[in-house]
């Protein structure tokens, strides 16, 4: 089994990514990885560069910015690092550039794409989320926080990325058919949401120009000089234990919540979204871009 790993990146350094981190946390499950870094502003290039191993092969690109609708121009990039791994590849890693794995969780992965390598139905390897949200110390449990997403898919190039890159498709019919896929037992950090405020504020604006005119983007976010962390965020505190290759960030983190983040109310829609889950195991209006095959 030849596992190959891919991510697309820009400006990592301006907007605080943990790029380095995401690739290093999947690197030991794969054999080749492509990182298609965007033209920057910044130091990305030297940074992606910077991690030194061989496995990387880096290939520059040019985002088109007027690809707004959607933010669509993120599936784009995703698709250029994808059709960028050789054939010989049997599995696809995906990462994003604000995602980690968990060490612990590397030896179920690989037993995963183990087990289902030779099975035609799956398409790509499902994995559990958790979105931290302010800090380090809390996740963020409204239901405007997707549970699941595939990040494995087959080296299939009718595989393509979907939308805004979250997940994918593969071609067939209008808009593509859903890929069928089978829990990873894993998961995935997702720390898009834990920067320092001032920064946090930046990156919104940059990444809703990413999807609207500027203007509209601006609108959006404001012009408040830092992101309100302490608003009507429902959170929980996290009990578990971060991967070792975010440890050092964590010790740098600087800034604090003004007040507990878990005393704040949950909406009412998402109280009885909680209650019909807890005794049916069904999460009511969930978006699934994907085929759970049990």
């Amino acid at each position: 089994m030849k596992v190959a790993g891919f991510t697309f990146v820009r400006n990592a350094i301006t907007y605080d990514y943990p790029v380095v981190q995401a690739i290093t946390s999947i690197l030991p499950l794969c054999d080749y990885f492509v990182v298609a870094v965007g033209k920057s502003e910044d130091a990305t290039l030297e940074l992606v560069r910077s991690i030194g191993d061989p496995k990387i092969h880096i290939i520059e690109t040019i985002w088109d910015d007027s690809l707004r609708e959607g933010g669509r121009v993120l599936a784009v990039e995703t698709d250029k690092a994808f059709q960028a791994i050789p054939p010989e590849y049997d599995w696809c890693f995906y990462i994003q550039g604000d995602e980690c794995v968990h060490e612990d969780d590397l030896p179920n992965i690989r037993a995963s794409m183990e087990k289902w390598l030779h099975d035609p139905q799956t398409d790509g390897l499902l994995f559990d989320y958790r979105h931290f949200y302010g800090s380090y110390d809390y996740v963020g449990m409204s239901r405007r926080w997707y549970r699941r997403e595939v990040r494995i898919v087959r080296n299939n190039k009718a595989i393509f990325s979907y939308r805004d890159a979250q997940g994918f498709r593969k071609a067939g019919g209008a808009g593509g058919a859903k890929l069928r896929v089978r829990l990873a037992n894993a998961h995935i950090h997702h720390y898009g949401w834990v920067r320092h405020p001032g920064v946090q504020q930046q990156k919104q604006l940059h990444f809703k120009k990413m999807y609207l005119s500027d203007e509209a983007a601006l609108n959006h976010v404001g012009t408040a000089e830092t992101f309100p962390y302490d608003g009507l965020e429902p959170l929980a505190h996290f009990e578990g234990t971060h991967p070792k290759v975010i440890q050092s960030r964590i010790q740098e983190q600087n800034w604090h919540f003004q007040s507990d983040p878990t005393q704040v109310r949950w909406p009412l829609k998402d109280r009885l979204s909680n209650w019909v889950e807890k005794w049916t195991g069904w999460r009511p209006g969930e978006y699934r871009n994907y085929r759970l095959i049990q």
